[in-house]
């Protein structure tokens, strides 16, 4: 089980303390490094144009909306509650794992595709929150609308958008999942995460923010320590 964690923040710079985002697994910027995690160039991956609805063309995607500040690698599934926003992958197999990556920006643009994204109901979310894997040096990419393909919940606070989202509801993800963690720490992977759009208005498309995971080792991943229940 993967899981993946995407953090919105709306207040002033200022106000933001990225000193309290500190995910267990590291950041490494080396391109050789392993077991590790850096943010990934949005120009390795291609999405809408401006003109995408008259010809179907595409672009590099560019500078992301957001900010990655840190990645947890959980054994069991859990999440710290310590961030405005997120995005969680569970990874299917024998012992359920959670990848969550942490996102944050000074503000949502009213009216902006993201903000209603962010605002909107699940109906809404389910059809538009897409993902872009790729594997570098690798031929191509296939974009995945996530709601539609796999089991994905979300939980809105004040300052903050959670997204579950459960690779482990798909018969077809679990399989393929299932082989992929046996050659997991031989892999690099890039994912961007965006919101799809559809039409003139909406477009070009944005990256939510994109993410390099580089030779993931599984006994790296930790039990969570959960903030206690406050009731």
């Amino acid at each position: 089980m993967l899981s993946g964690t995407e953090v919105l923040e709306e207040e002033p710079a200022d106000e933001i303390d990225l000193s309290s985002f500190s995910g267990n697994l590291r950041r490494d910027d080396r391109d050789n490094a392993r077991d590790c995690w850096k943010i990934s160039d949005g120009n390795n991956f291609r999405v809408r144009s401006k003109h995408f609805c008259f010809d179907k063309s595409k672009v590099p995607a560019g500078k992301h909306l957001l900010d990655l500040v840190a990645v947890d690698w959980f054994k069991p599934q859990g999440l710290k509650k310590d961030g405005p926003c997120c995005i969680r992958k569970r990874v299917p197999g024998s012992t359920h794992y959670s990848m969550v990556f942490y996102f944050v920006t000074k503000e949502l643009v009213p009216g902006s595709l993201l903000q209603r994204f962010v605002d909107g109901d699940d109906e809404f979310r389910n059809s538009r929150l897409k993902l872009i894997p790729s594997v570098p040096k690798s031929v191509g990419s296939t974009p995945c609308l996530l709601g539609k393909a796999v089991d994905c919940n979300y939980i809105r606070g004040a300052k903050y958008l959670e997204i579950d989202v459960d690779i482990g509801s798909s018969t077809v993800a679990n399989g393929v999942l299932g082989l992929v963690v046996g050659v997991i720490t031989t892999l690099v992977v890039d994912m961007a995460f965006l919101v799809q759009a559809n039409t003139p208005d909406e477009l070009p498309e944005r990256l939510i923010g994109a993410v390099r995971i580089s030779h993931l080792e599984l006994k790296s991943a930790i039990v969570p320590k959960l903030d206690p229940d406050p009731s």
